[in-house]
Order: C-alpha cells, then sequence, then structure tokens
C-alpha cells in the first residue's frame, strides 16, 4: 500500500495530492521531525494527534489511526530530501507553511530543542520552499500556542 504511494509521491513530475494522502504524507512529516532526536516521546505524538485532529477535523480515534499510519509511511519513506521535495511539488504553498508552524509545534512538545531537531526543521522548511521569515514566525506562534 505504502509502496504504491511513495512511488506516486516520488515520481518525477508528481500530481497534486487528494487530500487523503496528503493528510497521510504531511502526517508523516510530523513523525519525521519527532523522530530526528532518537527519541519518540509521548508528549510528541499527543502533540500530533492534536495538531491533525485540528487541522483535520478528526475524532481522536481517527487522528491516532492516522498517525499510526503515518509512522509506517515515514518508516518506509525515502531520505528526507527528497521526501520533502516531493510534498513541496504535491502541496500548495499555504499548506507548507501551516506544516511549519505544526513542525514547531512538534519539536517544542516535550519542552527541548536539539540540534537534530533544529538542523532537520531548518532542512525541511527551505525544501519545503517555506521561507526563513515564515518558519520563524511560524516558530513563534507555535511557542505561543
Amino acid at each position: 500500500m505504502f509502496r504504491d504511494f511513495l512511488n506516486r509521491l516520488t515520481h518525477p513530475d508528481p500530481e497534486p495530492l487528494p487530500d487523503d494522502d496528503a493528510r497521510l504524507a504531511l502526517t508523516a512529516l510530523l513523525v519525521r521531525i519527532a523522530r530526528s532526536d532518537e527519541r519518540y516521546d509521548p508528549e510528541e505524538k499527543s502533540r500530533i494527534d492534536r495538531i491533525v485532529t485540528e487541522r483535520y477535523g478528526l475524532t481522536p480515534f481517527e487522528a491516532t489511526s492516522l498517525r499510526s499510519e503515518a509512522e509506517t509511511l515515514e518508516a518506509e519513506a525515502p531520505d528526507t530530501v527528497r521526501f520533502t521535495r516531493a510534498i513541496k511539488d504535491a502541496v500548495a504553498y499555504e499548506d507548507r507553511r501551516a506544516v511549519v508552524e505544526a513542525l514547531w509545534a512538534v519539536v517544542l512538545a516535550d519542552g527541548e530543542r536539539t540540534q537534530e531537531e533544529d538542523a532537520l526543521l531548518r532542512l525541511v522548511s527551505n525544501l519545503l520552499g517555506v521561507n526563513d521569515r515564515d518558519s520563524a514566525l511560524a516558530r513563534q506562534k507555535a511557542a505561543r500556542g
């Protein structure tokens, strides 16, 4: 199932993703940032669930199910550069900017910002085509909220 999805996502000329696939890809990116410091804390899982619940209007059960699928996808996804560039090509800028805010929320969920998380988030923001100013504003908003 995920192999076909990844093939479509990383195709040289990807089509825009249907809503369900975009949700899955973006949630997998949240999982990837949470796992970047080699710890995947309950606080990070809870924050991901809350983000997807609010963002997509899901029930708690649906959010947990989506996160579970995203964890599997993230583990099978190609390197961050290819995976993120594929998302950039298939997802509108406004959604990518909102994802950067969600990524910051996950990074800040456990109360620690590690160098690994900061470095990956800078890379991902750049690869998603989100400029430094928008990323900084997203970080500030995530820290407040």
